[in-house]
């Protein structure tokens, strides 16, 4: 294989010129997420993983550094597999043994379900008499599977999967639900607008679904009743935790700008590109919107943050998801027109908290070139203190937070006055020298940030800038902390 073959449609990899960081080794994301997708159907539970990995482990050899890197990716991505697999077995197992009690992260996040976690029932006329989508009729992959006799998963009919979901083994049942993870954990980031929570809360409903596994009985896929599960999870967890955004207020020696004060999200944490990936986008079903660009971006997770929770949750379904009404309805436990009325009531409200001219969301799903450029342009700069050259980046009206801190600036002024010390190596608020390295979060791009602080030799890992991009200016950088660079594959020191 050559040094600069896609592994996956054996076409010529992109140039990076001037890059540094991990080097590339599929052409485009589709291809990344084509591979992934051979992965996952070439394996199935823990057996075949196993050999799987195996068989991996011995063709393994010192190739060129391009074929070599991607080797050992593809055996590392099915290794994370067998792991969560194991995660997944474990917890049932000592759910077992420990009569049913909630273990680990579950007791914190949500002590007790307030929804239920039960098979979506049969549809119900809603109160207004009016027939909706039964599930044989819905568009999204969730139809009866007991009445047309097909199953998934690779179960074979779906009286098979029900047994299989049921049957107490589990191994069996960690290998069903762990393709499904990825996309709930999306759902739950997407519900809750934190990796951390996302990643305790798609644990929790993996724990939920092996406890009421009995109440699985095929009237919707397998997909369906786990969506469903993460939901009604994530709603409890949002009960027990009031969380409402709040408007950032003036800290005492900052210009912050002449703007309004942005909204305040303290709980919002960045989503790794490489995670979303994982998720099989051409499928049909939830997932196939799961990871679309415009409906992962801050922006959008911030402003979704203002929606009471039900709100939230109706318009994640229905408007993110494309979830018939009738459906959202029986997985909601409510009516058709509660349904509905609560979409109508989240729209506006939504609307209201996105930037203007992200009304309409029709933003490209991959990269563009002109983001590339002033994405490396954004590294050169940083490395270099080029104040100058970083305004000439800006918008007039740039904005910059740091959640969960205080501190905000609206505006290139503010911006430059606030961050000019910290590059002026005669200035007392110098910091140090600083290294970059390029990554995404949330579809956007993102720089990692190092600081080398005088009189050490080591770059340690100091903010994650996430870069929103609009008519070739940066218009918005959210800074955040950077104890999650380990989930996006990046060194804590350089």
């Amino acid at each position: 294989m050559s040094e600069e073959t896609c592994p996956s449609c054996g076409g010529p990899l992109p140039s990076r010129p001037g890059r540094t960081g991990r080097t590339a080794v599929y052409c485009s994301a589709s291809c990344r997420q084509r591979a992934y997708r051979v992965r996952q159907a070439s394996t199935g539970g823990a057996p075949e993983l196993i050999g799987d990995i195996q068989r991996r482990a011995r063709e393994l050899s010192p190739r060129p550094p391009e074929a070599f890197y991607s080797d050992v990716r593809d055996l590392s991505d099915s290794v994370g597999r067998l792991r969560r697999i194991a995660r997944t077995a474990l917890d049932a197992a000592r759910i077992g043994a420990a009569g049913s009690e909630p273990l680990g992260n579950s007791e914190i996040v949500t002590p007790a379900a307030v929804t239920k976690s039960a098979d979506i029932p049969a549809p119900t006329p809603s109160p207004t008499g009016a027939r909706d989508e039964t599930p044989d009729e819905t568009r999204d992959g969730t139809r009866d599977e007991i009445r047309d006799g097909s199953g998934e998963d690779g179960t074979g009919s779906a009286a098979d999967l029900v047994d299989a979901v049921r049957a107490g083994d589990e191994w069996t049942f960690a290998g069903l639900v762990e393709p499904h993870r990825r996309e709930l954990q999306v759902h739950c980031y997407r519900m809750v607008g934190s990796y951390d929570d996302a990643e305790d809360l798609v644990q929790e409903t993996l724990l939920r679904a092996w406890r009421g596994r009995q109440d699985f009985a095929g009237r919707a896929s397998l997909r369906a009743w786990l969506y469903r599960i993460a939901t009604n999870t994530c709603l409890d967890f949002l009960r027990r935790h009031s969380r409402r955004p709040r408007r950032y207020e003036p800290v005492p020696g900052m210009e912050h700008g002449s703007a309004e004060p942005p909204a305040r999200v303290t709980w919002l944490q960045p989503y790794p590109d490489d995670l979303l990936a994982e998720v099989p986008s051409g499928a049909a079903g939830p997932d196939a919107a799961a990871v679309s660009r415009e409906t992962v971006e801050l922006v959008f997770l911030a402003a979704i943050q203002h929606l009471p929770p039900r709100q939230r949750a109706v318009l994640i379904l229905r408007d993110v998801l494309g979830m018939p009404a009738g459906e959202t309805a029986e997985l909601l436990d409510l009516s058709v027109a509660s349904v509905n009325s609560a979409l109508q009531r989240a729209r506006p409200t939504l609307r209201g908290h996105l930037p203007r001219q992200r009304s309409q969301w029709s933003r490209p799903a991959r990269p563009t070139a002109e983001e590339e450029a002033i994405l490396r342009r954004y590294l050169a700069v940083a490395e270099r203190a080029d104040v100058p050259a970083m305004a000439a980046m800006l918008s007039e009206d740039a904005r910059l937070t740091m959640p969960p801190n205080p501190f905000w600036f609206v505006g290139r002024r503010a911006i430059i006055d606030f961050v000019a010390p910290a590059f002026d190596s005669t200035a007392p608020g110098y910091a140090g020298r600083w290294k970059m390295l390029p990554t995404r979060a949330n579809r956007q791009p993102a720089a990692a940030g190092y600081l080398q602080r005088p009189g050490t030799t080591v770059y340690r890992a100091q903010m994650l800038d996430v870069l929103r991009i609009e008519g070739g200016r940066i218009v918005e950088i959210t800074t955040f902390e950077p104890h999650l660079f380990p989930a996006f594959g990046l060194p804590l020191t350089v």
